[in-house]
């Protein structure tokens, strides 16, 4: 992706370290059984590649999975990844969704996971991600909601992280709310037909759920763009991120703390 900002969280450790725990199985549930051999599949934002490997098996053994981000400094996960993968039919490149270096109509399946919502053009990039798709093709998104986040106990300092979190997503051109406007985005498009919307959602509430939940946001609100972000637009003060980010490891301590929000999925054909 570009024609945006920097990326809102980053490629610091503690926001490769929570991608990394992502899965088709998770991700891209909604996609999966739709995938078969000899697809070929593009995966546009695919971060440390955890996804991507997941997808790659499931077109296995004559399909291929192409996972495309902008970061360089993803490399290293994207090596591990490939020593993962059983069938070999993996690749990764760096690459800008505007302007990679693709054959147009190629891919069977085009997949975004978490993209739209970082950017400021999001039916543009929609449009040009469905461009790398042949006639017939499916174009897959799913983006979070975080109008829909809802955590108890519900603390001053909880609210304050959305509105911290908010704030720095607007700020950078994105929309924080990004899920709902799913189908919208898919209409505004032209091409894409047969659009099916679905949901699920992440729930937190057992000691190793909250743990990763919690220790995840403790560390970003503290390491990553969004911290950097939110000093720079003096969005927040580091006092008052420490605040945020010890509230968070208070929270995933409690026996009765739960965290739960939802994302939205698109499934299309392309129509051309």
């Amino acid at each position: 992706m570009s024609r945006a900002t920097a990326y809102l969280h980053g490629h610091g450790a503690s926001v490769v370290a929570a991608h990394a725990a992502r899965t088709a199985a998770d991700a891209a549930a909604f996609l999966l059984p739709n995938l078969k051999s000899p697809m070929r599949v593009l995966d546009i934002g695919c971060g440390p590649g955890t996804i991507t490997v997941g997808l790659a098996d499931a077109v296995a053994p004559s399909g291929m999975v192409l996972g495309m981000d902008m970061s360089e400094s993803l490399r290293l996960e994207w090596d591990k990844r490939l020593a993962e993968s059983e069938f070999g039919n993996l690749e990764f490149m760096s690459g800008d969704l505007f302007a990679a270096e693709l054959p147009q109509d190629a891919f069977d399946v085009v997949y975004m996971h978490q993209v739209l919502q970082h950017l400021p053009n999001p039916v543009d990039a929609l449009r040009a991600a469905t461009s790398y798709a042949k006639d017939g093709a499916l174009v897959a998104v799913r983006e979070v909601d975080w109008g829909t986040f809802a955590v108890h106990p519900n603390t001053e300092l909880m609210r304050e992280f959305r509105r911290v979190y908010d704030a720095v997503a607007v700020a950078n051109g994105g929309n924080p709310r990004a899920g709902r406007r799913l189908l919208e985005w898919c209409n505004a498009v032209g091409g894409l037909e047969d659009v099916q919307i679905t949901t699920s959602t992440w729930t937190f509430y057992d000691d190793g759920g909250k743990d990763w939940w919690g220790n995840q946001w403790a560390a970003r609100v503290l390491e990553s763009n969004i911290a950097t972000s939110a000093l720079e637009r003096g969005i927040a003060t580091r006092a008052e991120l420490e605040a945020i980010s010890e509230e968070w490891r208070r929270w995933q301590v409690l026996p009765d703390a739960v965290s739960a929000f939802m994302h939205f999925e698109a499934l299309a054909k392309v129509r051309k």
